[in-house]
């Protein structure tokens, strides 16, 4: 009963197409085949130091066979939080591990601790000339704040047109990818989402579009629009 009144709720209103498109996600193998050696480009490396990367790289990839090994989300092994501070401090033993603030209290004593540290080593001995370069638009989001918070602006204005929560739509990485590069690889600029915002968020970038007051509310208009009541 529930599933015909959904269905003829979104056959009304001419979305049955997005949730044809959900499931399509969800139905790909694409979606569940995680290569262990792309672990890393999941996660936010907020360093530029490349001996750090190498750790990051192999910890990341530890934490993906170890998390398809035991069949948990990867989270469940270790947070993303975590990855990038025990790059950074690349603790040699456990005592060291056991001081990393994003490490859970304990997970010294794991079953996972041997393993995490063979990896940290294994990121050591890692020949520089073996990394992949990073993205260096990634290192220039920073400079992007201005257009991210108009951004933001422009995603509450989709939200609140379409009564679809701001968070099923598009989240602040989006954003940031999106404000840095029109063809990001992001949710926001495919399918339904494309239609409600991500067209919008790049005319917006292009000056295309511009936010303007009408009737007391912002406003999302083509670039020249006269002000309201001019």
């Amino acid at each position: 009963m529930a599933y015909k009144k959904l269905k003829s709720q979104l056959d009304a209103s001419g979305r049955a197409g997005w949730l044809a498109e959900e499931m399509a996600v969800l139905a790909s193998p694409q979606t569940y085949d995680g290569d262990p050696e792309m672990a890393w480009k999941r996660v936010k490396f907020r360093g530029r130091n490349r001996k750090a990367l190498a750790v990051f790289i192999e910890v990341a990839k530890w934490r993906e066979i170890q998390a398809q090994r035991d069949n948990v989300p990867r989270r469940r092994v270790l947070r993303d939080d975590a990855l990038s501070e025990i790059a950074l401090h690349a603790p040699g033993d456990k005592e060291a591990l056991a001081r990393l603030r994003a490490v859970p209290r304990g997970f010294e004593r794991s079953r996972f601790a041997d393993g995490l540290l063979a990896a940290i080593d294994a990121g050591k001995q890692r020949d520089p000339d073996s990394l992949p370069e990073l993205d260096e638009r990634k290192s220039s989001a920073p400079k992007q704040n201005g257009l991210v918070e108009l951004l933001k602006v422009a995603l509450r204005i989709a939200s609140e047109r379409h009564n679809v929560a701001q968070k099923l739509i598009a989240n602040v990485p989006d954003l940031e990818q999106i404000a840095i590069d029109d063809n990001a690889s992001v949710p926001a600029l495919k399918g339904w989402r494309r239609e409600l915002f991500g067209a919008d968020a790049l005319a917006l970038k292009q000056g295309r579009l511009c936010l303007v007051v009408a009737d007391g509310k912002v406003a999302l208009r083509p670039n020249g629009t006269p002000p309201a009541g001019g």
